[in-house]
């Protein structure tokens, strides 16, 4: 198996160099690493307005050394700090997805309430499922997931236990993750939608999840802080 730092690295270039905004990538990045502007610039050697000119495109486009050492600053940082990214990175990976279907697979050492998840992503309850607590959660881009995974693939989202909480990022109605999970048994213990409120929700959704004895909840939390929350979860 490769090493995940080096295979993230890659990734993270790859992205930067083939982006039509080289600027905002490189923050989006920076910031999914939840690393400031001067911190970036310190682990450089630059000047935190040099950080903020290649950003805002006031810079011309970074070339690949460039490119190359914004990606080990932020691994090194990220190293220092426990490694907490790369690591989310090599689960996603060891569990045969692609981290733009699966943003986040996690596996607690103790099992938690479900009502403290849906606080920590700030998720409204609509129906109650037959189970009170989670193992684990999966953040999922639902649009990708439904139309690349197969159902052997999507039963891999549940990592090492059904027990946990499945996310789907970006829904519009909830029709498509509910019904995609009657394909796949045995199903969640809970499930959030992510981007719809409550009273958006396909009419049908909190029948289907009751009969399926499973928590639903949406949340509209943006994504980036949903991720930010679950990282230092539970």
């Amino acid at each position: 198996m490769r090493d995940p730092r080096e295979e993230l690295a890659e990734r993270i270039a790859g992205e930067v160099t083939l982006s039509e905004d080289p600027g905002a990538t490189l923050r989006k990045w920076r910031e999914e690493f939840d690393v400031a502007q001067t911190t970036l610039a310190e682990e450089l050697d630059v000047s935190a307005s040099v950080v903020s000119d290649y950003e805002s495109g006031r810079r011309e486009n970074p070339g690949v050394r460039v490119v190359r050492r914004v990606v080990e600053a932020l691994l090194s940082v990220d190293e220092r700090r426990g490694g907490d990214r790369v690591r989310q990175h090599a689960r996603v990976i060891s569990a045969g997805f692609e981290s733009d279907v699966v943003y986040d697979l996690r596996e607690y050492s103790a099992t938690v309430p479900i009502t403290r998840f849906h606080r920590t992503i700030d998720a409204k309850p609509v129906t109650n499922g037959q189970a009170d607590t989670i193992a684990g959660h999966t953040v999922i881009n639902s649009v990708e997931a439904i139309k690349r995974l197969s159902s052997e693939e999507f039963y891999r989202l549940y990592g090492q236990s059904t027990n946990r909480a499945l996310v789907f990022t970006d829904v519009t109605r909830g029709e498509s993750p509910l019904v995609a999970l009657r394909v796949v048994t045995p199903t969640p213990s809970a499930v959030v939608l992510h981007g719809i409120e409550s009273d958006d929700l396909w009419e049908h959704a909190p029948a289907l999840a009751r009969a399926d004895g499973v928590s639903l909840a949406t949340t509209t939390k943006p994504l980036e802080e949903i991720l930010a929350a679950l990282r230092e979860f539970p």
